[in-house]
């Protein structure tokens, strides 16, 4: 068994790669999703997450899917892949297509709880992050800031790309949204984002 703060994670399997918002699965199990630009991580930090070795695959085609991938999670809720954006390579029409789908399972799915969006702390602030950021902003969409890839540089060189994100994103934002540091290689952040899930599913929803 594996423990993890307030949750242990006792199942996790692939549950169904839905093209649209209405081929989400039914029900009303609580939804947190991941997403982030092509390379950063994702795969990695959620099979991290699960404490498994494949349950998220990486593609070998990035920006090829517009799938939506659910995983249930101790059939009490789904973590949610959903495809990477800003990849350079995918075609427009691909791209508008994947944006279509996109937002139309923000705005639709009332089983969302919130989006994780992941941000490589390699390299300096990206607009297609900051733009996401946003979007999500703009709809009313919860969301938190997970900074990938922690291990990958020297400690003083990750804490001043994370800075300077959060500098960049205060241009636009009154105040912060959570934030967590993470890195899949060393296990860093697993119990932080784990706790923060469940608190969520704990705390009782305003009416």
């Amino acid at each position: 068994m594996h423990f993890c703060g307030l949750m242990e994670i006792k199942t996790a399997e692939f549950k169904i790669a839905a093209s649209n918002a209405a081929g989400c699965p039914k029900g009303a199990l609580p939804e947190f999703a991941f997403i982030g630009r092509s390379n950063v991580g994702k795969s990695s930090l959620i099979n991290m997450l699960v404490d498994r070795k494949d349950l998220a695959r990486t593609s070998s085609t990035p920006g090829k899917t517009v799938s939506i991938n659910f995983f249930l999670i101790n059939t009490k809720w789904h973590l949610v892949d959903l495809p990477g954006y800003g990849y350079a390579k995918r075609s427009k029409t691909l791209r508008v297509q994947w944006e279509t789908v996109l937002i139309e399972y923000l705005k639709e799915r009332e089983n969302l709880q919130c989006v994780f969006v992941l941000i490589d702390c390699r390299v300096p602030p990206q607009n297609s992050d900051i733009s996401f950021i946003n979007m999500l902003g703009e709809m009313g969409v919860p969301f938190i800031l997970v900074f990938t890839k922690l291990d990958k540089l020297k400690a003083i060189d990750s804490a001043k790309n994370i800075e300077k994100f959060k500098e960049t994103l205060l241009l636009d934002w009154a105040a912060l949204p959570q934030c967590f540091e993470t890195s899949s290689e060393k296990v860093i952040g697993r119990k932080e984002l784990l706790d923060f899930i469940n608190n969520v599913m704990n705390t009782p929803k305003e009416l």
